[in-house]
């Protein structure tokens, strides 16, 4: 990797200075920095705080926000004084992505305006052309103690945001949370205090661009939660340093914060905090786009990446192994394995996950008595296919070099851990242990009950996939999930990196048909809203949540999904709008894949074939809305082997809840 690093402190930097008092002046000493493109700028002034306000195309998007770190001893940015030096640099690199989830080849393009103090503090500001961000860097010999950290992100009257509220759990504090909501649509300054959500926040204004915020490089620090003010505020929120805890009993035991300390970490004193990001885009379909987080997390710790192989597998928890048409009492057991072993054989899938059940959550060496292990791992190598393995969180960090040992005698390279539910920071900890220990051993890790990547996954490519978010599994039990909700997720969850949904439920419903039946899963919305996920949401690890004993009546659906990319080299959106619709294009070599999905209004697309390459023929398999998918919503249409060129046009029917997908390959 190139990097160039131009000073262009004289070009770059504007200081204004205003000698008759004028309303909301700035101080004199006013820096400002611009995005490549100059439409976005950062201005910057000490006011007791450091605050900063954003401009786009000359027009203010947020208000004068306050920065400040607050430390032991009366040490802050704020007591730091004035501001000592500052310089801008243009900065132009690229990043290659080993596990590429929008695209392979990330240009990192910025201006970055540093600011010294007087005391050891310095804040950075990057601004790139989608976005923005800043982070504080202190450099003190002694650890020091974080007391509170103010991130302010003021808005102009009348913004309203797309806001996943935190609901406070019975038994545990509001930090406790497994990241799964739904995304309410809601005035800012309706937001009161004491209200938080989960970042990132999208703000929709009534006119101008659309923001949201977030943070990336979350390391020994805990995970900032957006709180409401009354008014057209957020602020950061986090959770203080875990004193005491205690293990819950139950079925998946997990640890709770009991006390909590009133300082939020406990850190060296030389070093930088997390980045503070603010996205930018004018238009929808430059969300889903948007990989900012990814650019500002910490570059890879781990060396040779080559085993890293992500990709489609199989996953029996949602469904509770309910198999039918079988010769076998379907549940816990070898043959149960089998079967799904059988099943991703024959439909290119490349590992089966085995879920929580196959051994003791508390002992992961008490394997299930009717599991024999040694037989399954036979099975699986002459199929080719692999195993993964569930682990409680908790009883993973307690056998974890055991553990690990044993997956990779057994040739497991993949395992899920679950039940964290919290990023404080000894939380935060956590991950980083297990991703590292994962990374000693070739292993891929999963997290569920977490937060979102937030630019984890390109520190270590090895995590290859998150939860954090409100997906299929919750159609077992409620009716939380809609279209609706689908089409949030692209343009909200997803910039803080991928997801898994575990798409793919084979029952599907319309919008009066949809109802929780435990075992025999629907979802709301056709059999090509759930079919189209696989392309449309990122995610290096896209788990196949369907029964296979209804996938095996429908054996050339499932070789579509089973033979689809996880892993793409580059994306583009022709068309998206939070939370109706979105169209995704994507390539994996020299194949392209489109799909899209509407929330419960039907719609009709032209999908232009403007992405071909020219002078070449396609061969496509199309995946669409049966005409009576708006009453049955299995009902599709599957067509093979048609040929397309560029500049071809496709008229595509989404029915209510409806989606597609397409595959184009060089002839």
């Amino acid at each position: 990797m190139k990097l160039t690093i131009l000073n262009l402190s004289f070009s770059l930097l504007i200081l204004t200075c205003l000698t008759i008092p004028v309303l909301n002046a700035k101080p004199a000493d006013t820096l400002s920095v611009s995005s490549p493109s100059g439409r976005i700028v950062i201005k910057t002034w000490m006011a007791g705080r450091l605050t900063y306000d954003v401009l786009y195309d000359g027009r203010k998007i947020m208000n004068a926000s306050a920065i400040d770190l607050q430390l032991d001893k009366s040490r802050s940015v704020s007591s730091a004084g004035a501001i000592r030096s500052h310089s801008v640099n243009k900065i132009t690199a690229r990043i290659i992505c080993p596990v590429p989830e929008k695209r392979r080849i990330i240009p990192d393009v910025y201006n970055l305006l540093t600011i010294r103090f007087r005391q050891p503090f310095r804040v950075e500001f990057r601004v790139y052309d989608d976005g923005l961000a800043y982070r504080i860097l202190s450099a003190f010999s002694d650890s020091v103690f974080v007391e509170n950290e103010v991130a302010e992100f003021r808005f102009p009257p009348a913004v309203h945001a797309w806001f996943p509220q935190i609901h406070k759990r019975s038994d545990a504090d509001i930090f406790h949370t497994s990241f799964e909501e739904e995304y309410q649509f809601r005035r800012i300054d309706s937001i009161k205090t004491g209200e938080m959500a989960f970042s990132p926040v999208l703000m929709d204004p009534a006119t101008g661009p659309k923001i949201a915020i977030t943070e990336s490089d979350l390391e020994e620090y805990p995970g900032m939660f957006l709180g409401g003010t009354g008014s057209a505020a957020l602020r950061g929120v986090f959770a203080g340093y875990p004193l005491e805890e205690k293990a819950t009993e139950g079925i998946y035991p997990q640890m709770l914060v009991t006390k909590r300390a009133p300082y939020i970490a406990r850190t060296i004193g030389t070093r930088s905090f997390p980045w503070r990001v603010i996205i930018i885009a004018v238009d929808d379909h430059e969300l889903p786009l948007n990989d900012l987080v990814y650019r500002l997390g910490a570059s890879s710790r781990i060396g040779d990446l080559s085993w890293i192989e992500p990709g489609n597998l199989t996953d029996e928890w949602i469904i509770d192994i309910n198999l039918f048409n079988v010769p076998f009492r379907a549940g816990l057991n070898s043959e149960s394995y089998k079967y799904y072993l059988d099943f991703a054989k024959r439909f290119g899938f490349r590992r089966i996950m085995m879920d929580a059940g196959w051994s003791d959550n508390r002992d992961l060496f008490k394997i299930t008595q009717a599991i024999n292990m040694d037989t399954l791992l036979a099975y699986a190598g002459e199929r080719g296919v692999k195993l993964s393995m569930w682990t409680l969180a908790m009883t993973l960090d307690r056998q974890l070099d055991s553990a690990l040992d044993r997956f990779c005698r057994w040739g497991v390279n993949f395992i899920m851990t679950d039940f964290i539910d919290r990023d404080d920071q000894k939380a935060v900890r956590f991950y980083y242990r297990i991703a590292k220990a994962c990374a000693d051993h070739k292993i891929m890790i999963m997290f569920h009950g977490a937060f979102p990547p937030k630019g984890f996954n390109r520190t270590y490519p090895n995590a290859v996939a998150r939860e954090g978010v409100l997906g299929s599994e919750y159609n077992i039990w409620s009716s939380r999930v809609t279209p609706q909700h689908d089409l949030t997720l692209p343009f909200t969850r997803m910039l803080a990196g991928g997801f898994d949904y575990e798409p793919g439920l084979l029952n599907n419903a319309t919008k009066t048909g949809t109802r929780p039946v435990s075992g025999v899963v629907t979802s709301p919305g056709t059999r090509c809203h759930q079919l189209a996920m696989f392309v449309v949401y990122d995610s290096p690890m896209q788990i196949f949540s369907g029964n296979p004993s209804e996938g095996m009546r429908e054996p050339e659906m499932m070789s579509l999904i089973g033979h689809l990319p996880t892993t793409w080299d580059e994306t583009l959106i022709p068309a998206a709008k939070v939370p109706e619709y979105i169209v995704t294009v994507r390539r994996n070599g020299e194949s392209w894949f489109a799909a899209g999905m509407c929330d419960w209004d039907p719609r009709d697309i032209v999908l232009k074939l403007d992405f071909l390459s020219e002078g070449e023929l396609y061969s496509a398999t199309l995946c669409t809305d049966g005409i009576n998918a708006d009453r049955y919503a299995a009902d599709y249409v599957l067509q093979k082997d048609i040929t397309f060129k560029k500049g071809d046009e496709i008229k595509i029917h989404l029915a209510t809840g409806g989606g597609f997908l397409a595959r184009f390959d060089r002839k």
